[in-house]
């Protein structure tokens, strides 16, 4: 017969509810009882009900992360330091893939999921204005993460999308390159990262007094690495001239990278190539890629906290909260001087 917590509390010497304190990781339990019972537990293979303790509290302890696609790596990583967060906080994470089309993701909001677990995490990708009934209206909490292309009352951890770009613009230009390339470009978006990261490009070359080119914006779409090796190949097929790469994403940057060394382009001596997200890959391309670090653990960790307050504290009065990251400028061999 499987261990029960009266088992637990005769071997360990303590009370039923000492255990239950422990296994609930109650603040005020002194460190030697708590060893006593951790014990107990592991020498009997005790196993707590956690579906019982929902249906008694009216919690899952288990929360949703909706993203695109785990292709991305940055969405990878990004599942990775949420799984992390949220562990510390007793938490599991279901995580679901609506992939790269705003019907599927309307859909993945609309599913019954998003109300049998205790709250969302929500990457955006191509939400709008339109969509603000649909998210005032879902019953479950709900954290955004990403663009800034929605006002609704949900809260929002913000990703420095048009000023991280901007910011990877202004170091190429810092270094005298200037016929530079937006790779990454999404031409019919108005809204979304790509629209966003466009957005800090433009303002780069208007705050240097360069005129932007539409010829220099290159469209990549999904952002993946193969797709933007062909969009590299493709531009260099062109035969137009360009000193600087600032791509939408490391993963793109990464198949630039390949193509312009297929074709006998030093990087960064003939184009200097940065990217965002810092994904880990970066640090050990050849060259190693100059990335925008939006600070995915920062990110995670301040969805989950958020997330979690909502869901302990249905009653308090809510004022969304927009929450903009910080980002650093991460330089590496691919724009040295």
């Amino acid at each position: 017969m499987a261990a029960t917590m009266q088992d637990v509390s005769v071997l360990a010497g303590v009370s039923v509810k000492t255990v239950s304190n422990v296994i609930n990781d109650h603040p005020h339990v002194r460190e030697q009882t708590r060893r006593k019972v951790l014990d107990a537990i592991d020498v009997l293979g005790y196993r707590p009900n956690f579906l019982a303790r929902g249906l008694r509290s009216g919690r899952t302890n288990v929360i949703s992360l909706m993203i695109p696609n785990l292709r991305n790596a940055y969405f990878a990583e990004l599942a990775d330091a949420v799984m992390m967060a949220a562990s510390e906080r007793g938490l599991a994470v279901l995580i679901e893939q609506y992939g790269l089309d705003r019907g599927q993701e309307i859909g993945a909001l609309r599913h019954p999921h998003a109300q049998t677990v205790d709250g969302v995490l929500h990457s955006v990708l191509a939400l709008d204005q339109s969509d603000v009934d649909l998210l005032a209206e879902l019953g479950t909490p709900v954290v955004l993460l990403g663009d800034r292309n929605v006002d609704v009352p949900r809260d929002h951890v913000i990703i420095a999308n048009t000023e991280g770009v901007r910011a990877a613009t202004e170091h190429l230009l810092s270094s005298g390159r200037r016929r530079i390339v937006a790779f990454g470009a999404h031409p019919a978006a108005v809204v979304g990262s790509a629209a966003l990261r466009l957005l800090g490009y433009r303002q780069a070359l208007d705050a240097a007094g360069l005129p932007f080119d539409e010829a220099l914006v290159v469209p990549v779409d999904p952002w993946h690495r193969r797709n933007g090796a062909d969009a590299m190949r493709e531009l260099l097929a062109t035969g137009m001239k360009f000193d600087g790469v600032v791509a939408f994403n490391d993963a793109i940057a990464l198949g630039a990278l390949r193509a312009l060394q297929e074709a006998g382009r030093r990087v960064p001596e003939d184009v200097a190539v940065i990217g965002f997200d810092d994904i880990e890959e970066t640090e050990y391309s050849i060259p190693s890629l100059s990335t925008i670090d939006p600070d995915r653990e920062r990110i995670a960790r301040t969805a989950v906290d958020l997330l979690v307050r909502r869901i302990e504290h249905p009653d308090e009065p809510f004022v969304p909260e927009r929450l903009p990251m910080p980002f650093r400028l991460v330089e590496r061999e691919s724009t040295a001087s």
